[in-house]
């Protein structure tokens, strides 16, 4: 099964997929002039500004905001950094960095389509790829949207459950070790049914109670772990210079910095590439589904947190994570995909034993808010695809499969992970190549709400035409 996983993983994410993913970022940073920059501090004071007060009716931009970090803020920044140093370099972070950048612009474009071609249900509103591909581009577009959704719904339960969970399961078997106990199979299925008891309940309260659960748990645990990096960095002050130096380096010479045991720069930008889309999901337009709720005043506002969503994932939280590994001094096992262990062994190196409790508890948070928000989007993926009462049914999946993550193999466990990310990103990118006039023309009415009517028409008139 591995063998098979790693050469679909490899024709998936091959030099076409590189190029599209990279392609369209270019492409929409090129026709927006690289608003991702541009309105970078625009997007700060909105989310600061709304960080002090997200009391809006329904559900408040900041609350959808933090319903997709739950699903980018993950075991994905802690056990998926770790594995691409390990697999491709310190050379893979650069690349991580820069499908950040374009993550940054594409996350924007999905997310101001998301609201611009939102449906009114009864809870709300729901949008999302599937639903810019009927609505914006047509019915004919429906079989896609079709296969979109069920790669959606795979998708939840391999990389927004079975992976967070095996993690989580990793670190506790970490912490049993140091303490001289031996992890055993029962004390992993309890494990599993106490998490899938906590994911069917939550899951089973709906969109508002994963929203609300998102708001709380998101920002503390990501303050706290971030707080825990920085006193890596300050303690190693004097090995930052060099660890930036690898980085940059070792994406264009991973020899010159693995010793030789990774040499190929391709590998090095395959595997910063697929880890970055793993971890903040910028092309596959999950995170879309969670910001099409949110209830703005004009889609391109909400936009703007699609740009924060990824600044704070990759750009603060991953590069946070990667620092702190290639300062601790811990040795890296290049050439095998090292997870929650290496981050782990970087802690303990500055804070001692007791650092891994604590990654242990931030990989729990973590991965409850993940699967969370991945339940989140599987579940309007399985609602697109048989109805509104497919979310019970799909709650209850969700919580069962919460034993497989826990008893799953890492390796073929993260490697379907990164080939479904790959299946999902295929028909959002085509889509979002074919919506850039909708998106350039909405991003000039935004800045420039007061003036003449832009390419497509103003947002009111658009709304006139076509109503949310």
């Amino acid at each position: 099964m591995t063998k098979i996983l790693s050469g679909l993983n490899a024709l998936v994410w091959g030099a076409p997929a590189l190029i599209l993913i990279l392609g369209v970022g270019l492409w929409y940073s090129l026709r927006l002039r690289f608003v991702q920059l541009r309105l970078l501090p625009r997007a700060i004071r909105l989310f600061c500004r709304k960080l002090r007060s997200s009391d809006d009716a329904g559900t408040s931009s900041f609350r959808a905001l933090c319903t997709a970090l739950a699903a980018t803020v993950g075991t994905g920044n802690l056990v998926g950094v770790a594995g691409a140093i390990c697999l491709g370099g310190p050379g893979a972070i650069f690349w991580m960095w820069v499908c950040g950048i374009f993550g940054m612009v594409t996350k924007y474009a999905e997310t101001v389509l998301a609201v611009r071609y939102r449906v009114k249900s009864g809870d709300g509103y729901v949008g999302g790829p599937m639903y810019v591909m009927t609505r914006g581009l047509g019915e004919k577009f429906r079989p896609m949207a079709a296969a979109y959704c069920l790669f959606g719904v795979v998708a939840a339960f391999g990389v927004g459950n079975a992976t967070q969970i095996n993690a989580v399961a990793t670190g506790v078997h970490t912490v049993l070790d140091m303490a001289g106990i031996p992890s055993s199979r029962g004390g992993d299925l309890l494990l599993g049914a106490l998490l899938a008891g906590l994911i069917a309940t939550l899951m089973l309260g709906g969109a508002g109670r994963i929203g609300t659960a998102a708001e709380y748990l998101v920002p503390a645990v990501s303050v706290v772990y971030v707080g825990l990096c920085l006193g890596v960095l300050i303690s190693r002050a004097q090995a930052v210079p060099g660890a930036l130096a690898a980085i940059f380096q070792g994406a264009f010479r991973p020899r010159a910095v693995t010793g030789g045991m990774l040499g190929s720069a391709f590998r090095a930008l395959q595997v910063g590439c697929s880890r970055g889309v793993f971890t903040n999901e910028a092309g596959m337009g999950t995170a879309s589904i969670a910001h099409a709720a949110a209830q703005v005043r004009h889609p391109a506002e909400q936009g703007l947190m699609g740009i924060m969503e990824v600044f704070l994932d990759t750009i603060v939280i991953c590069t946070m994570t990667a620092l702190a590994i290639l300062c601790s001094g811990v040795p890296i096992p290049y050439g095998i995909d090292a997870g929650a262990e290496l981050t782990s062994d970087a802690f303990a190196a500055v804070y001692g034993p007791a650092a891994s409790v604590f990654l242990a508890l931030s990989l729990g948070c973590f991965a409850v808010a993940t699967v969370l928000g991945w339940g989140l989007y599987g579940a309007r993926c399985a609602e697109f695809l048989f109805g509104a009462g497919a979310w019970r049914f799909f709650a209850v999946a969700e919580g069962a499969m919460v034993f497989y993550g826990v008893l799953a193999d890492t390796a073929t466990v993260w490697q379907l992970a990164e080939t479904v990310n790959g299946l999902m990103a295929i028909p959002n990118l085509i889509t979002l190549a074919a919506m850039s006039s909708q998106v350039v023309g909405l991003t000039l009415d935004y800045q420039k709400q007061d003036g003449p009517a832009v390419r497509g028409g103003t947002y009111a008139d658009i709304h006139q035409r076509q109503p949310l």
